[in-house]
């Protein structure tokens, strides 16, 4: 029963012409789709059927079509392999009937189905479905039929499309995994919970082994400076393989950078979980630099790409250094002269002002910079920073000048919780009162205790503001200070790596370091950092007039 038949294997008889019938099965998705010994995909219900119904009629099936996984609402027909086979054996005239078990198996899309049922009908094709009867174009009315049926197929379709999406949006919110393989880096677990069918859930769970190959990934993209395809050699270097023991590809490793699940947030179209701990393999933060570091070395501006798209150029601040004078960006030059590196011979590169390179517009500071002079400084500049902060304790930065504010915030957050606690109580005193004055009991009048009421009530309100704005203010606060410790944990470990660092490495760092280098006559070197340093207790970094021209 689960072998197909196959046209091939037909021997050819002239009483079957007329009856000779070619059964065309599918269904959407895999899950629809059994196995038989042989791991040969099955769809046994409309096999089933059809075949019932074509010996009732007294027909010869010659060959079946069977479709695992394509959607007749997603998927045309020129990209479906079946219905183009299907076409190509009735130009032949190989068969007489197509049947089908219900008619929306030949697809569900209203500008194109009908329209290929047509065309099968004027090639000589009877189309037949096993539940709905023949469909005919012998007039008018009946292409009109065939339209709207085809039409609605479409709109049930569209419907189910979008209580499918609106489902798995609730499943996500709820903080369940949709379904489907998870992941690489998690595994799936029986969750306790059960679907209609009464079958077992599951939910996703973090495989170890696999976590340590994703922050591998991560860290190898946004602090070491890998591209995709670097990263690919790197893991095929270290035998790394994916979880069906191939070696991992740049589509691959850009799909694990961009999946937020990694961060511990399940998401499902537009739908989000809240985050759930104990699936963050990768903090926030992280990810957040690694969506901006590929979507900023895809820009095409200059002047705001704030990662260098190349990081093997031998240029340190590549992308990071601007003229003082336009504000344009500094590009990569060279002049012919030649400059011995580590014993090998490399050519002079120079960083030269854009706009004068390429006479954009007016510009009176220097032309180019010797880039190795340039970079030496900088670099000069980072050590010196880094030295500094690996002395400085966490605790000292903790407990800096940010602590005080937010001591001071909680102290008037304090004050005016009592305020406001004091103008409800007076408004529940003076509510009090209103029935002993409609008795004649309260030393107030009921126009008076009226006019007091609405009086306490915009206090009540004012304070409830005034509590409210400076409670906000102590969690910005309290906020800022988790942010700064988790700014001084990554700066510290920006300070150990960078001495020992590779040349792209130390790119990546200068990149989530450095916001902009501005530069100008006599190697006037300015930098704007993207950490606050004073949070710190270390002065901004200035170098004035440090390398003669």
């Amino acid at each position: 029963m689960n072998d197909l038949v196959n046209i091939k294997n037909y021997i050819p008889n002239d009483s079957d012409i007329g009856k000779r019938v070619l059964n065309l099965y599918r269904v959407s998705t895999d899950r629809q789709v059994t196995y038989n010994e042989n791991n040969e995909a099955d769809i046994p219900m409309q096999r089933r059927e059809c075949r019932r119904f074509l010996e009732q009629q007294g027909w010869v099936l010659v060959h079946e079509e069977l479709e695992d996984g394509i959607s007749g609402h997603k998927v045309r027909a020129d990209k479906r392999d079946s219905i183009q086979t299907v076409k190509e054996l009735a130009l032949d005239k190989k068969f007489d009937i197509l049947l089908v078990f219900m008619l929306d198996r030949i697809g569900r899309i209203a500008d194109e189905t009908p329209f290929v049922v047509e065309w099968l009908v004027e090639n000589g094709v009877r189309v037949w479905s096993a539940k709905e009867g023949e469909s005919r174009f012998d007039n008018h009315t009946d292409r009109l039929t065939n339209y709207i049926y085809y039409w609605q197929a479409d709109g049930e379709s569209r419907k189910i499309s979008i209580r499918t999406k609106a489902g798995l949006g609730v499943l996500v919110e709820d903080g369940h995994y949709k379904g489907g393989s998870p992941p690489y880096g998690y595994n799936l677990v029986k969750s306790g919970r059960l679907d209609k069918k009464g079958h077992e859930k599951k939910n996703l769970s973090v495989c170890e082994d696999e976590a340590i190959i994703v922050q591998k990934i991560f860290d190898l993209y946004v602090r070491q400076g890998y591209g995709m395809h670097k990263i690919v050699m790197a893991l095929d270097e270290q035998g790394i393989k994916t979880r069906k023991g191939k070696m991992f590809q740049t589509t691959t490793i850009r799909h694990i950078l961009r999946n937020l699940t990694y961060t511990g947030i399940l998401r499902s179209g537009e739908s989000r979980s809240p985050m759930i701990e104990d699936l963050q393999i990768i903090p926030p933060q992280v990810f957040e630099r690694v969506q901006e570091v590929m979507n900023t070395r895809r820009s095409d501006d200059l002047n705001n790409r704030k990662y260098p798209r190349k990081m093997e150029n031998r240029l340190l601040l590549n992308g990071k250094i601007y003229c003082a004078d336009c504000g344009a960006a500094l590009i990569v030059g060279a002049n012919g002269k030649f400059i011995e590196e580590n014993g090998v011979k490399l050519k002079l590169l120079r960083y030269q002002c854009i706009s004068k390179a390429r006479k954009r517009k007016e510009c009176h500071g220097q032309s180019t910079y010797i880039y190795h002079k340039v970079d030496g400084a900088v670099d000069e500049i980072l050590q010196l920073l880094f030295s500094q902060l690996k002395n400085i304790p966490k605790s000292e930065v903790v407990n800096s000048g940010l602590a005080a504010r937010q001591k001071e915030q909680l102290s008037r957050y304090k004050a005016a919780d009592r305020d406001f606690d004091k103008a409800a109580a007076g408004l529940a005193e003076l509510k009090g009162e209103v029935l002993k004055a409609i008795r004649g009991e309260s030393k107030f009048t009921p126009e008076l205790l009226s006019g007091l009421i609405e009086e306490s009530e915009k206090q009540l309100t004012n304070a409830e503001t005034v509590r409210n704005n400076l409670k906000r203010e102590l969690e910005d606060c309290k906020r800022q200070a988790e942010e700064i410790q988790a700014q001084y944990d990554e700066v510290v470990s920006w300070a150990e790596l960078y001495d020992s660092a590779e040349h792209k490495a130390k790119k990546m760092i200068i990149a989530n370091l450095i916001n902009r280098i501005e530069i100008s006559r006599g190697y006037r070197i300015d930098i704007d950092f993207n950490i606050e340093l004073e949070h710190f207790g270390i002065s901004k970094p200035r170098l004035i007039e440090c390398i003669s021209a």
